[in-house]
């Protein structure tokens, strides 16, 4: 690297969720770490634009990394939330057949969550399911006790805020621009306002939606370890008047997705979505006619829906890395192990659970890098 350039130890790029857990457990272990942020502020895009929903683990194919890091992250999530008085409620969530068709992809739903361990996981009779939400209309239902909702931002700012204890720092309106390996390390190029050139010994890839963009700019990467780059777009909208449930309801998962659900945020409020729409570029916008196939899928589990009642809230972008009609990937946390290169780390396909697993994701970045297993978990969510 080259004679005076300035030198880091951890670049980390992007401080959504994810990128913010990394930076927090690298800071945690000793490690002088730089969040290198496009925007202006931390988690504007996949991390802010979601339901907020802390998942069980249900839904996931049994030891993928989706199911595994799901479960514990979840179990430290809850502690930390309440450690840190972060606002967050535990109010569960029922997945309803609303024919008996369905009820046989109910069973399926419950060995597949037994299996990842959320053995939790009950199997109800409708008339069960009605006497907490009287509302509802379902055939049978499951009920998962330790699904809940968090404020996303504070826990953000919690890992940032722990991130900066012990010493790293968030550059915001730095976007990286390029890298390639040199003398056992990288030297990273990056824009904005003031462009530097910075030297790292690890360099980690959390950039999200441009996730794969950007590691084809890490010259010495083999272009053969990064995948495609697709965009799935899901709009919300917002339920005008008094939230119906207290609990979070889903349908019985469709092939595109996991159906039209209600969720609801810390204040009460009942918002649906989020639909499927592929997109060629992010665009936030949320089109008010899309709302108009949501009203038959609702009333299939409430049917007293009024016309009229949805208003338009947000969107979101899944950030995937297969296209239309292929199978869902599991998470890729590419290490050295993968592609080669000493003390990189790149994150492909951080979508849902995502933020349920985000300390889990970062011990694991922790792990491919060769550091020592952290005390916030009882045993390392994978080896290394």
């Amino acid at each position: 690297m080259g004679a005076g350039m300035e030198r880091v130890e951890c670049v980390v790029v992007g401080a959504g969720v994810v990128g913010l857990a990394v930076a927090r457990r690298l800071a945690l272990a000793g490690r002088e770490v730089l969040v290198l942020e496009g925007d202006g502020l931390i988690g504007n895009g996949t991390s802010s634009r979601n339901s907020e929903v802390i998942h069980a683990g249900i839904y996931y194919p049994k030891d993928s990394l989706k199911a595994r890091l799901c479960l514990a992250g979840r179990a430290f999530l809850y502690r930390y939330l309440e450690e840190r008085g972060i606002p967050h409620r535990r109010c569960g969530k029922l997945i309803v057949a609303t024919g008996e068709a369905q009820d046989p992809d109910l069973d399926r739903i419950m060995a597949k969550a037994h299996a990842n361990g959320a053995v939790e996981v009950e199997r109800w009779t409708g008339d069960r399911a009605r006497d907490l939400e009287p509302r509802l209309r379902c055939t049978s239902a499951l009920w998962s006790p330790m699904t809940g909702i968090v404020d996303s931002h504070g826990l953000m700012l919690a890992y940032q805020g722990d991130a900066e204890d012990k010493g790293a720092a968030v550059a915001f309106n730095a976007p990286f621009q390029s890298a390639r390996a040199e003398g056992g390390g990288f030297v990273v190029e990056v824009g904005g306002e003031a462009p530097m050139t910075l030297g790292c010994r690890v360099l980690v890839n959390v950039a999200g939606l441009h996730a794969p963009t950007l590691a084809r700019r890490i010259d010495g990467l083999d272009p053969a370890h990064v995948p495609g780059e697709w965009y799935c777009k899901g709009s919300y909208y917002a339920l005008a008047g008094r939230a119906p449930f207290s609990r979070l309801v889903y349908p019985v998962p469709e092939a595109a997705g996991l159906g039209v659900h209600l969720t609801l945020d810390l204040a009460g409020r009942a918002r649906f979505g989020p639909d499927t729409e592929w997109v060629d570029s992010i665009d936030y916008t949320v089109d008010p006619a899309r709302a108009d196939s949501f009203y038959a899928e609702v009333r299939r589990y409430w049917p007293d829906l009024p016309d009229g009642a949805l208003e338009p809230g947000y969107a979101g972008i899944r950030p995937k890395i297969a296209p239309p009609g292929a199978p869902a990937p599991d998470f890729r946390i590419d290490g050295p192990e993968t592609h080669g290169l000493p003390g990189l780390v790149n994150l492909f396909g951080i979508e849902s659970p995502g933020l349920t697993a985000s300390a889990a994701i970062a011990e694991t970045v922790a792990l491919r890098l060769g550091l020592a297993p952290s005390a916030d978990f009882e045993r390392p969510p994978l080896a290394a």
